[in-house]
């Protein structure tokens, strides 16, 4: 009989936890946070997605958005694995403002966060900005180039957004892989240039 191997650490043996990151994936209503979370998720990404019904058109404005049929009800969740010591989580947020109470959970113990911005509905990624500089959460933006079409440059986003001139703002595709990954790594390499003391 063929022996089955198993992860679990045997006697003497101990258990090896890699250290986990936690990074939020936020913006406004059909920005692409799904999208990005399936794009960079080495496992198959739990989705909370329920179909729009005619019960939400009074809160959900799909207006630039005609083709989105489904919603995020509570998050999304991928992992990335970086080595056998350290694993990224990732947790995208609920678009719209009635699920706004599942933030707080949602965003405790996070390393930061990606905003993802649709340059065709600009406003809705100002509430994702004003609860991170509010809580002084390091992010970065990322602007969702939808069909590979760039509206608007990052140095004009970032003067609508009214950012702060360390907040990185990069152009992103949500739907290719390594665009993702060029986010989170902006992100991590933000996060620790604000650690770094200076003087």
């Amino acid at each position: 009989m063929d022996s089955v191997h198993s992860d679990r650490p045997g006697p003497g043996e101990e258990q090896h936890i890699p250290i986990a990151l936690k990074i939020l994936i936020a913006g406004g209503f059909g920005v692409g946070k799904t999208t990005l979370v399936g794009a960079v998720s080495e496992i198959r990404p739990l989705q909370t997605e329920e179909v729009l019904s005619t019960a939400s058109e009074a809160t959900d404005d799909v207006s630039g958005v005609e083709g989105k049929s489904t919603t995020t009800v509570a998050m999304d969740f991928g992992r990335i694995t970086i080595n056998e010591d350290l694993q990224v989580y990732l947790f995208g947020t609920p678009g719209q403002d009635r699920f706004w109470f599942l933030w707080d959970e949602l965003a405790f113990g996070a390393l930061g966060a990606v905003v993802l911005a649709d340059t065709r509905r600009l406003a809705d990624c100002f509430p994702s900005v004003d609860y991170f500089e509010t809580r002084n959460t390091p992010f970065v933006v990322g602007v969702n180039c939808f069909d590979g079409i760039q509206r608007h440059s990052a140095t004009a986003v970032r003067s609508a957004l009214d950012l702060d001139p360390d907040v990185p703002v990069l152009l992103c595709d949500a739907r290719d892989r390594q665009s993702g990954k060029d986010l989170l790594i902006a992100l991590v390499e933000h996060v620790a240039s604000r650690r770094v003391p200076t003087g």
